[in-house]
């Protein structure tokens, strides 16, 4: 599983680090770059809610099988045309293709918790960041060497292709291990009332991720055009704020089972919003690196743990309900980049900082919603059971 996750972050990280090289290549207009960017994650959202409808029929280890090597054929496809309907039809392949995958994955990541008795699910997320770091780090070798985007793909989708599917034959759906806990009242997770339980998380998947997004779209801009660092300094802020996620995740299931994810999250919350603060408020670049390093630190532990609260707050549904919270994932990566930007134009880009600030606050309102259920694992308790995961499922 922790295979897949990792290379879900390589793929991700080729296609958003390259993206001035993908307008360049196909002559996208900065008019029409919002455009194509925008249908990436909204199509991921679609494929998500499809994903809710395909596992009642499908399990979701074959829906990541599958998922998985489109996105990197996808990616493959991104390098290799030459007109804008071929890149529209790449980024739309690759955008359904996401959303499945990351709901597919999520799915089986929070089954397999279920299935272990204790928190593992910051363990798969520190794979992503790590692959992360590798797509980010493969990107600037294509561009430092000028690369051609499908040179620089080709290497990587030659070697993760087969190794996701045969990484696959070990993927464990873990449904029986969900099942056999007795639903808490009213949380099947089905209709509205369920829905409703699920909104507190959604709230904070969706903060989690305009965060993010703030990172990754404005970090650079802003300790040049703000902070008055150089060109070169600029691009550091992303990649430490994902060196500082991965040690964060890879450290953050011992504090879960140490704390108790409600305390793990409320903490998480709470250093996200001083790292915009010190954002916010920095003197000089140094100081501003030292912003982004706090929201590593801060928003890693967030994403893992609502899909984790998700599968404890709807054992009867744990799919359904890591599908639907997933769609957030995406919302938030929408909103968060033309926030932060029509926020800086209008007033200025220190204050615009402070919203998301004020936004991981609010979240500290819904901590409660990740407190374990009949599990207990996740609240400083574990389980006393060992789980068979030697096996595929359904012996794929």
């Amino acid at each position: 599983m922790a295979f897949s996750f990792f290379a879900q972050g390589v793929a991700f990280a080729l296609l958003v680090t390259r993206i001035p090289a993908i307008q360049d290549r196909y002559g996208i207009s900065d008019g029409l770059l919002p455009v194509f960017l925008a249908a990436v994650p909204i199509l991921a959202g679609v494929g998500s809610v499809c994903t809710e409808h395909v596992v009642k029929r499908v399990p979701p280890s074959r829906v990541l099988r599958w998922s998985q090597p489109v996105v990197l054929l996808s990616l493959l496809a991104v390098g290799g045309g030459d007109g804008l309907w071929e890149i529209g039809f790449a980024l739309a392949a690759f955008g359904l293709a996401v959303g499945a995958l990351d709901a597919s994955m999520n799915m089986l990541g929070v089954s397999l918790q279920h299935a272990y008795g204790r928190s593992i699910m910051l363990g798969f997320h520190a794979a992503y960041s790590l692959g992360g770091i590798l797509g980010a780090s493969l990107a600037w070798a294509g561009a430092h060497w000028d690369l051609a985007l499908f040179v620089s793909y080709l290497p990587v989708a030659a070697v993760l292709l087969p190794a996701a599917l045969i990484a696959s034959r070990w993927y464990v759906d873990g449904g029986g291990a969900v099942a056999d806990e007795e639903p808490a009242e009213g949380r099947t997770g089905g209709g509205s009332a369920g829905f409703k339980l699920l909104l507190p998380l959604c709230l904070v998947m969706a903060v989690a991720y305009i965060g993010d997004s703030t990172v990754a779209n404005w970090s650079a801009k802003y300790l040049q055009d703000v902070l008055g660092s150089s060109e070169q300094l600029a691009t550091v802020p992303y990649n430490v704020y994902m060196v500082t996620t991965l040690l964060g995740r890879a450290a953050g299931d011992l504090g879960v089972r140490r704390f108790g994810a409600v305390a793990v999250v409320r903490v998480g919350a709470v250093v996200a919003a001083a790292g915009f603060a010190v954002v916010a408020g920095a003197p000089g670049a140094w100081v501003g690196m030292l912003g982004f390093t706090l929201l590593g630190f801060g928003l890693c532990v967030i994403v893992p743990q609502t899909f984790a609260a998700a599968g404890r707050l709807f054992p009867g549904a744990a799919d359904s309900a890591v599908a639907r919270l997933n769609i957030f994932n995406y919302v938030g990566f929408l909103v968060g980049s033309p926030l932060v930007g029509a926020l800086g134009d209008a007033w200025s880009y220190r204050g615009a900082m402070l919203v998301p600030m004020v936004l991981m606050l609010v979240t500290l309102l819904y901590a409660r919603s990740f407190a374990p259920g009949p599990s207990r694992y996740g609240d400083g308790h574990e389980r006393p059971r060992t789980a068979d995961v030697g096996r595929g499922s359904n012996g794929v």
